[in-house]
């Protein structure tokens, strides 16, 4: 990592990115014995907990590895899964294809969620002319209120996240945003869109704390930190195992998300997200630190490719060459120039981790 965050801090060389780190993964780095132990206890409480239900678990799918793991690893675990998948218009091919495979050998029933094209498309084009880091939430928030939606309406107890410490920690602040701040999409939305939102997947601030951690009848779970995740160990078992293909890079099983994070966050944010994704693997012991300099070395995007992906970017979006340079080159706005509710959020939080109701 360097400056580029602007909170970052190094103490003897060690950014405040590792030194957290340290600490979290210490609490998720178990034996093999101790990790199938947990697993098993998992397994069986969310079965008992599904029991005269359709389904023990909703799982999200993107055909990224991730999620294609959890799915795997629910298969092993015996538990009967609905596979969710959230269209929002980006697949790449080789997301389509990953999906189909692993939900073939798995065996799972798949719900397909097709986002209304046209609200998503004025959605991001609302975020893109607003300034701020964080396109992506608008997938993210979609995703998890369309999961927690579906679990309830078929009354399955619970969800089972790809999210997970080992391949993710270590995000700076700076270069993102809540992704539940339902509030901060509503006022974007409402001065820089141009349609009314009557479809899009959302879940305000009550809602999101209810379902994720208060209610007794939906359960979250990351299923990944008890599982010594590997993502060189998971693709390897995912091609092995269900004809599993890799895209490329984190999250790149969207055509919009590549775009976003190796064109958009580099030229108008000076953000480069593999120091994210690559320190976290050194961290894991799944590379080495020269290895990821290397990488780190390479282009972001073949300039042919990036030639293709914005012009079909760009046209299915409706922005023209010239007005999309310019918003790329126009200064960047923080999410908090808008309305938000990051100050109840975290107010909300810090009470309720004194009463141990919610992590600090």
């Amino acid at each position: 990592m360097d400056t580029s965050d602007p909170d970052i801090q190094f103490r003897n060389g060690v950014c405040n990115h590792c030194r957290e780190a340290e600490v979290r993964l210490a609490r998720i780095r178990l034996s093999a014995e101790e990790s199938e132990k947990k697993l098993q206890e998992l397994a069986d409480r969310i079965r008992a907990d599904g029991s005269g239900r359709s389904y023990d678990a909703v799982v999200g799918m993107s055909g990224g590895v991730d999620s294609s793991y959890v799915a795997w690893l629910a298969h092993k675990l015996d538990l009967r899964i609905l596979a969710v998948h959230f269209d929002n218009g980006w697949n790449a091919e080789v997301a389509t294809a990953n999906i189909h495979a692993v939900i073939e050998a798995c065996g799972f029933n798949l719900e397909t969620y097709v986002i209304d094209w046209p609200e998503f498309r004025d959605l991001q084009r609302a975020f893109i002319q607003a300034g701020v880091v964080d396109i992506e939430m608008l997938t993210d928030h979609a995703i998890m209120a369309a999961m927690f939606d579906l679990a309830e309406r078929h009354n399955v107890p619970y969800v089972i996240s790809g999210t997970n410490i080992a391949t993710e920690f270590g995000m700076p602040r700076a270069w993102g945003w809540n992704k539940q701040d339902w509030t901060n999409i509503k006022a974007i939305h409402r001065k820089f869109g141009s349609r009314k939102l009557k479809s899009y997947p959302h879940m305000g601030l009550l809602k999101t704390i209810w379902r994720r951690y208060l209610s007794s009848n939906l359960h979250f779970v990351e299923i990944l930190d008890i599982a010594n995740f590997r993502k060189d160990a998971a693709m390897a078992t995912l091609i092995q195992n269900t004809g599993w293909r890799y895209y490329g890079g984190k999250h790149y099983e969207s055509i919009f998300t590549k775009f976003y994070q190796a064109h958009i966050l580099p030229q108008k944010f000076g953000i480069d997200k593999r120091k994210v994704h690559l320190s976290a693997l050194i961290r894991n012991g799944e590379i080495t630190r020269e290895q990821a300099l290397a990488e780190l070395e390479t282009p972001l995007y073949d300039p042919e490719q990036l030639r293709r992906d914005k012009a079909f970017v760009l046209k299915k979006l409706g922005f023209s060459e010239s007005e999309f340079d310019q918003l790329m080159t126009s200064p960047p706005v923080a999410h908090n120039a808008y309305s938000s509710d990051r100050r109840w959020r975290e107010a909300i939080k810090s009470v309720a981790s004194r009463i141990g109701k919610l992590p600090a």
